[in-house]
């Protein structure tokens, strides 16, 4: 077996998944976690980087809870670090209601009370899609490209 050569770097993938409550509780437990979940990885909370990653996991874990929730199911959320960019993902159950995907989201009335989230993340997140869940439900998943 031969050594990788000296210009190549090793990869390294932090992941963290956890089911919660598809409750306004569960969508907040899931912002404190993440925002936890970043500190263990070295991106201090208060840091921009992790205050923006808590407004998208805040967002999408909000639209599960509110548009995606099936009632006896969990939603899911997931974080995953390689290198410098950081993907989060929040899955649900449910089929119907298909959110817009980027560049098909539209602002809401000046007064409206709802509305703002997917704006948010289109704002926010450097690429971001809804995918497709198997067996069933689907994914919104969001990147944030980290400073060095």
């Amino acid at each position: 077996m031969t050594a990788p050569p000296a210009s190549r770097q090793p990869v390294s993938v932090r992941v963290f998944t956890h089911r919660f409550s598809a409750t306004p509780l569960g969508a907040r437990l899931a912002r404190h976690l993440a925002v936890n979940q970043l500190h263990c990885w070295g991106i201090a909370p208060r840091a921009s980087a992790s205050d923006t990653a808590a407004v998208l996991v805040a967002e999408m874990a909000a639209n599960a809870v509110t548009h995606g929730r099936v009632p006896g199911r969990d939603f899911e959320l997931r974080l995953a670090l390689t290198g410098r960019t950081l993907r989060i993902e929040v899955s649900d159950t449910r089929t119907e209601r298909r959110p817009p995907g980027p560049g098909d989201v539209s602002s809401p009335q000046p007064l409206a009370e709802s509305g703002r989230g997917l704006v948010l993340v289109e704002a926010l997140a450097d690429r971001w899609t809804v995918l497709d869940r198997v067996p069933v439900g689907k994914t919104v998943r969001a990147e944030l490209d980290l400073p060095r």
